[in-house]
């Protein structure tokens, strides 16, 4: 095994050279220059951030006093001493402060800012030797000759830890004066550039730290720095979490490594156990574990949770990611809409302020979530959707009479116009992509990536297109889609996802989902072909997923035997047999609604991040290429 020097971690050049001469001079004044703790006072009534120091009501109302002299007077004109030395004596009064924090600039001359990563706080240092240093020597020995030597030896972005009174600047900054200064650990590599932070996502993803450090010492940001935009995710999982047991749910945890990778359709990551001697899998959702507590006899319980699936990775999907999932018994579909609809309008309200809020350019207002089946929205984005279809590839009229600027709901039970809709539904880049098939294209056949109406040959697009859709209908002749009414279903979905997902802007709640596709899913007493199912879209995006639970053990053993057919098939998604859950059920569990809701997703939304990316502090990614490493080291202090 090859192990790096540090060297080759920690990238060399001059200003890192620079900064390891400084810490060598510290450490000969100081002795410990990674100190193990500093004491804050508590003048706040709690320890003494920077941020809780300049929110404290006298400092604030005494800023406030200096910031009305300051806008009586003429441009470039003081505050009268008398007025300021009243202040500064108020402030003086207060007594002692020791605060700490990252300088957010080199210090040139006595004045420089501490941040704690949310809030600046300027600090003064007499350069005539008016402070003294502390060591780190066990006994915090006070040296009052080396202050300013010391001071001289720091660098932007060190950390350190000062003690002294508070005033206010003729500027009307309330200020610091530092007495001692304290050394608590040194920046070994520059600080990202203070105007303009890190341009490159990746490596702001890569490197979360050096991102929230950027995001700290920019002068001006475009929306919510990145540190806001986790705080924001907190508040929402508070707030939901919160708004649960205010209502009677209890919090569980169930096993992250599972026996069987069930609860979803989805390829799950796989491990081994070298003492049990079995593999394992990552769980890709929690829902059996929970309905097994609901068959045990815990009405209401939820789990926040971690779900990993071992699938693509695009701006909404992390092979690992957040769901809060939670289960009711006695409730029915339509209950959980309710339920789901006021508990985000109160987390939304509580975080924003207010229930609308701006998505990339959409207002998106969550004071009303429609209902729509999947056949009443597709009807509604038809048109839209097919004239951004056009742009892509233009949309000809069906030999078969189906003009597709003219929909007919009648459409969605015809197998035949179902095939021809689907085919081109999914060729946007170039035919025959769609859903990675394989095709046999007939000899001479030529895939078309333009858009003109002639092919690379000249030859009329019309005639390729067709024998497409004849190559289509013989895959699902085959088996594609699997038997009988479940092809039309499927074909249905795929319409629903590849045309009309992204048009869905405003909280709208998709029911009437296909039974074949929801395999723990009750079916709907007026329809058995329809699923007692939901799920919540918002800005183009799935959010949420709910329905009325399956409790017929009998019944959730043939669909699991019906996902294992499908798996036979080649469906590497289709659903395991889960034989202890269909014990389980065995036991008896009571009519019961549940729902898995997307935390980063709906944080996505709030915070206004079009990558999931930018939502989750250390998302996946490729390995790091060296050029990153070194961009990432660029500066410009």
């Amino acid at each position: 095994m090859t192990i790096p020097e540090f060297e080759e971690i920690v990238e060399q050049n001059d200003q890192t050279e620079a900064r390891r001469e400084h810490l060598e001079k510290l450490r000969e004044l100081v002795g410990n220059v990674y100190p193990n703790k500093f004491a804050r006072t508590k003048l706040t009534g709690a320890e003494d951030t920077i941020t809780s120091v300049l929110a404290y009501e006298p400092v604030v109302v005494i800023g406030n006093e200096m910031a009305s002299v300051k806008a009586s007077l003429n441009e470039g004109e003081r505050p009268p001493a008398e007025v300021k030395d009243a202040l500064n004596e108020k402030l003086k009064a207060l007594g002692t402060v020791r605060i700490a924090g990252r300088l957010t600039t080199p210090p040139r001359g006595n004045f420089v800012h501490l941040t704690d990563g949310i809030s600046k706080f300027q600090i003064y240092c007499d350069k005539k030797g008016g402070f003294a240093l502390v060591k780190n020597d066990g006994a915090d020995t006070v040296d009052p000759e080396n202050g300013w030597t010391a001071w001289k030896l720091i660098d932007h972005g060190d950390f350190v830890g000062v003690e002294g009174y508070l005033f206010v600047t003729n500027t009307g900054e309330v200020s610091l004066h530092v007495e001692t200064l304290q050394f608590l650990a040194k920046a070994m590599v520059p600080m990202p550039d203070k105007m303009h932070g890190i341009a490159d996502p990746e490596i702001r993803q890569r490197q979360r730290y050096a991102d929230l450090i950027a995001s700290s010492l920019q002068v001006e940001t475009d929306g919510m720095t990145t540190r806001e935009v986790f705080e924001t995710r907190a508040k929402v999982i508070s707030s939901l979490r919160r708004y649960l047991e205010d209502h009677g749910y209890i919090e569980v945890e169930t096993p992250m490594l599972t026996p069987k990778a069930t609860g979803a359709a989805a390829k799950p990551f796989k491990t081994h156990h070298n003492a049990l001697d079995i593999d394992l899998y990552a769980r890709i959702a929690p829902e059996l574990y929970l309905k097994r507590l609901v068959v045990g006899g815990f009405e209401k319980v939820y789990e926040l949770n971690r779900n990993f699936r071992n699938e693509g990775i695009s701006y909404k999907h992390n092979p690992e990611f957040t769901m809060l999932e939670f289960y009711c018994a006695y409730m029915d579909v339509n209950g959980m809409m309710d339920f789901c609809e006021m508990m985000m309008q109160e987390s939304i309200r509580k975080v924003t302020g207010g229930l609308t809020i701006t998505y990339e350019g959409n207002e998106i207002d969550f004071s009303k979530f429609e209902r729509l089946s999947m056949s009443e929205v597709i009807a509604k984005h038809w048109d839209e959707a097919i004239l951004t279809r056009e742009s892509w590839y233009p949309v000809p009229k069906d030999p078969r009479n189906t003009t597709f600027g003219n929909f007919e709901e009648s459409w969605l039970d015809d197998l035949d116009r179902l095939t021809y809709i689907t085919t081109f539904c999914n060729a946007r880049h170039a035919i025959g992509e769609f859903f990675n098939l394989e095709l046999e294209l007939p000899e001479g056949f030529t895939i078309i990536k333009s858009s003109n109406m002639k092919d690379e040959t000249g030859e009329d697009r019309m005639k390729n297109r067709e024998a497409l859709v004849d190559i289509y209908r013989e895959k699902i002749a085959d088996g594609l889609f699997g038997t009988g009414e479940i092809v039309k279903q499927r074909l249905l979905l795929e319409i629903f996802e590849k045309l009309i997902e992204p048009f869905i802007s405003q909280p709208t709640f998709i029911i009437d989902y296909p039974k074949s596709i929801s395999p723990l899913s009750k079916a709907s007493p007026q329809n058995p072909q329809i699923a007692e199912r939901f799920e919540l879209f918002i800005n183009g995006m799935e959010v949420a997923n709910g329905f009325s639970e399956l409790n017929d053990p009998k019944e959730q053993y043939e669909r699991f035997v019906d996902q294992m057919s499908e798996r036979e098939r080649g469906d590497e998604e289709a659903m395991v047999l889960d034989e202890d859950y269909v014990r389980a059920l065995s036991y008896g569990m009571p009519p019961a609604a549940g729902i898995g809701i997307g935390i980063d997703r709906l944080v996505m939304l709030l915070t206004n991040k079009h990558s999931i990316r930018d939502v989750i502090l250390f998302p996946h990614l490729r390995p790091e290429r060296k050029a990153e490493v070194a961009e990432s080291a660029e500066t410009s202090e």
